[in-house]
């Protein structure tokens, strides 16, 4: 008996292993905000400054990214004090991961500085260098989705607020 107890748990795992269902997952990507890496930034125009948000995803048919040399973009944000779209960044080739494709995960993405921005009682905005005597700090938040090879887009989330230092 004590020579077949080991074969017994190993038939069981394999039972179970095989009992396990695949992730019912939505063909559309779903993603979940988890945080920022850190809540203030210096303003600019390019690389002075960057902060990293990170967020959780599931994608039940598994088709996000692009293979190279393609450079589609996967990963659309915005700022929410003008709501123009920001440079959108490619994500990684996710493989197909056998008969059932659903994938979860964390994505963490670099967003580079942004400029704070003033509006004079004139109504004339103002912008980066031409803030500093008129503000210290300015605040926003990044609203975030991601689109898989199918063109499903996902839900949209929101970063918390983000203080942008004028000087």
């Amino acid at each position: 008996m004590k020579k077949l107890l080991p074969f017994a748990v190993v038939a069981l795992f394999i039972l179970f292993q095989y009992c396990v269902q695949p992730p019912d997952y939505a063909n559309e990507p779903v993603i979940k905000y988890i945080g920022l890496s850190k809540d203030t930034i210096k303003q600019g125009t390019g690389n002075q400054d960057s902060i990293f948000v990170t967020f959780s995803f599931t994608d039940g048919d598994g088709d996000l990214g692009y293979p190279l040399p393609d450079a589609t973009p996967s990963v659309f944000y915005r700022d929410s004090r003008d709501s123009f779209p920001k440079d959108p960044i490619q994500l990684p080739y996710v493989e197909p991961q056998g008969a059932g494709n659903g994938i979860s995960g964390e994505i963490t993405v670099k967003l580079r500085t942004v400029c704070c921005i003033f509006i004079t009682p004139e109504g004339i905005p103002l912008a980066c260098e031409d803030v500093q005597s008129f503000i210290k700090f300015d605040t926003f938040s990044y609203f975030i989705k991601i689109r898989d090879r199918a063109g499903n887009e996902s839900n949209e989330i929101r970063t918390e607020t983000i203080t942008l230092r004028c000087q």
